[in-house]
């Protein structure tokens, strides 16, 4: 039920007003959509730290791939009409929380006085062995 009132409250729309976006510069998946909005809401899917290419960005450096998973963010919410002051929620995923620990300092540079609610995982592995972590996000559109 609160799922549904916030759904309701953030002007979500009927399932057809439902919105899939894949921008121009980010990898092109066939399987998902980078974004998803509906009514004002936007959902992120995970990103890791991929180019635009597919290559991967930092292999074994922490802060090299937090720093591209938050431009990739930064593209996906740039092609929406937003910044990281809409983002609302993350959820983060890493390998090595210790590590990403001490690239925080990074994510700080990006959501600086606007920092989203936050979950931090430390998990086994990513969709792939060479990504150390993954973030995905909620946000709102701006009016």
């Amino acid at each position: 039920m609160k799922l549904a009132m916030f759904l309701l409250l953030a002007g979500a729309n009927a399932p057809q007003d439902i919105e899939r976006v894949n921008p121009d510069g980010m990898t092109q998946p066939s399987a998902y959509s980078h974004v998803v909005k509906s009514g004002r809401l936007m959902f992120l899917a995970g990103q890791v730290s991929l180019d635009g290419d597919g290559n991967v960005v930092g292999e074994g450096d922490m802060t090299a791939q937090v720093r591209q998973v938050l431009e990739n963010m930064k593209s996906i919410l740039a092609s929406q009409g937003a910044d990281f002051s809409h983002v609302v929620k993350t959820n983060i995923f890493t390998t090595d929380i210790e590590r990403f620990r001490e690239a925080s300092s990074v994510r700080a540079e990006y959501f600086g006085a606007h920092p989203p609610a936050s979950t931090l995982v430390q998990i086994e592995r990513l969709a792939r062995p060479v990504f150390l972590v993954e973030i995905e996000a909620i946000a709102i559109a701006p009016e």
